[in-house]
């Protein structure tokens, strides 16, 4: 099979398009043909490039934290799954046999792309367990990012902020792929009132297209002054921000209401960021801070995506080969959605 491989660390031409064996199912596993992996900007560019030790990777190395594809081989004592079925896998699982359902497994798990070989291949095997069907209407593009992005954007307004109908949050980063998500999420499957805020008048517009009742460009208008207008002076219930920018979420923070949440999962611009401790208490406002998802939540992730109340956004597809052009292009900030390498393109 073709895969890419990382042999030492450094820019994007550090990535090798080279054969490799085909993986052989081990026993509780299945094989997936690679229809879609995304390229990510922490766990695919910025571990290609060596600055992500802490999460312990091993060279050498097939990347890809997330794929979806079609079952092609099925190891010993599976049952659940057969060859030609639609499945995507993505995020930490376990790393040495356990049963199809993952039951009495208490070995070490990782992630995929860091651990264990991953989705930047023809073929990868994964345990049977992490794999989650793929509804027949939900292309395979879109399966890899839903596997991405929404559950994490899921579990943070569902399980963590708690939004609940009718409630009004601001979302941050509105053309990012976990804002985009996020207001979706809001909006179509909670029923929520939702104020987008991006840095520029186009990903406010996307906020808006995507949903958003309300959208704010706070390169050019005070946000907090903004949110006050629009609730009336109540502020918001929720703040969803996974961008932690030190000069505009101080801001936003004293947008918040009563009993109002923050939530984050990211902090991709700060970290440090000040908060007005005073709003804090008298607003006696909650945050939380929590990465990953619920694995219950999954299929119900792609339900959404398949019944069309969550799009993820797509910037380009690329054959697997060019997948150093898929790095820089994520380097250079370009686009508003998400790149998917597809080895079954030429």
């Amino acid at each position: 099979m073709k895969a890419i491989v990382i042999h030492e660390y450094g820019p994007p031409d550090v990535l090798r398009y080279q054969d490799l064996p085909d993986p052989v199912p081990r026993q509780g596993e299945i094989r997936i043909r690679v229809h879609a992996a995304t390229v990510n900007r922490v766990l695919d560019v910025s571990l290609r490039a060596g600055r992500e030790q802490y999460r312990g990777p091993v060279l050498p190395l097939v990347p890809g934290v997330d794929c979806a594809g079609i079952v092609d081989a099925v190891g010993p004592q599976v049952s659940r799954w057969h060859v030609g079925d639609r499945v995507s896998a993505a995020g930490i699982m376990p790393l040495q046999i356990c049963a199809e359902d993952g039951s009495g497994y208490d070995g070490p798990q990782g992630m995929m792309g860091i651990k264990r070989p991953g989705g930047f291949a023809e073929l990868v095997a994964v345990p049977a367990c992490a794999g989650v069907a793929i509804p027949q209407n939900l292309d395979f593009h879109r399966a890899a990012v839903v596997m991405r992005h929404v559950p994490t954007a899921w579990n943070l307004l569902m399980h963590v902020a708690e939004l609940k109908y009718g409630e009004t949050v601001l979302i941050m980063g509105a053309g990012g792929n976990l804002g985009s998500i996020g207001i979706q999420i809001a909006k179509n499957v909670i029923g929520a009132h939702v104020i987008a805020a991006a840095g520029s008048e186009e990903r406010a517009a996307l906020g808006k297209k995507l949903g958003a009742d309300h959208a704010i460009n706070y390169t050019t208008h005070n946000i907090y002054d903004e949110v006050m207008k629009i609730t009336g002076g109540k502020g918001v219930d929720v703040l969803y921000d996974n961008i932690a920018n030190p000069k505009v979420l101080p801001t936003a923070f004293r947008a918040i209401g009563m009993d109002g949440r923050l939530v984050t999962a990211g902090a991709h611009a700060g970290p440090n960021v000040s908060i007005d401790f005073s709003h804090l208490y008298h607003k006696r406002i909650t945050i939380k801070g929590r990465p990953g998802h619920t694995p219950s939540d999954l299929p119900h992730c792609l339900e959404a995506a398949a019944a069309g109340k969550v799009v993820p956004q797509i910037e380009r597809v690329l054959p697997l080969s060019r997948a150093a052009d898929a790095h820089r292009m994520v380097e250079a900030h370009e686009g508003q959605g998400k790149i998917v390498l597809d080895p079954t393109l030429g």
